[in-house]
């Protein structure tokens, strides 16, 4: 009688021990998603002499990406505050830099290539709280 209970037990515990490992595995599973900041992608084409867009505007905190797509000439995107630079690429090519745009105001963006800044090769990326 008494080992009729000590399996009986057992048998309790293994189902017990059952039970709860599927509700552990088919629990919904909840995903905290920062809505902090944000990744931004930006396509910037390039050609001589401009860019387009020539104004990007981002918030304080996002993590900006900008694709260079040089259809024309020899050409990077530099902006200077955020020590962001792509490679220089000759056309047709595409490069890329990220960063945090982590200060707020009005920045230039321009090509660093030979006097293609003071040809007017130049942007606006605005950063607003």
């Amino acid at each position: 009688c008494s080992l009729v209970i000590i399996i009986v037990i057992i048998v309790l515990i293994i189902l017990g021990a059952l039970a709860y490992w599927w509700a552990v595995v088919s629990a919904p599973r909840v995903t905290l998603i920062d809505e902090s900041t944000s990744e931004k992608t930006f396509t910037v084409t390039a050609k001589n002499f401009s860019f387009s867009p020539s104004e990007i505007k981002v918030k304080k905190g996002d993590k900006v990406k900008i694709v260079l797509n040089n259809t024309e000439g020899f050409h990077d995107w530099t902006v200077d505050e955020f020590n962001a630079k792509t490679s220089q690429v000759q056309a047709p090519a595409k490069t890329e830099v990220e960063f945090v745009a982590d200060k707020i105001g009005t920045f230039e963006f321009y090509c660093s290539v030979g006097e293609h800044r003071q040809k007017g090769m130049v942007g606006k990326l605005i950063v607003e709280e």
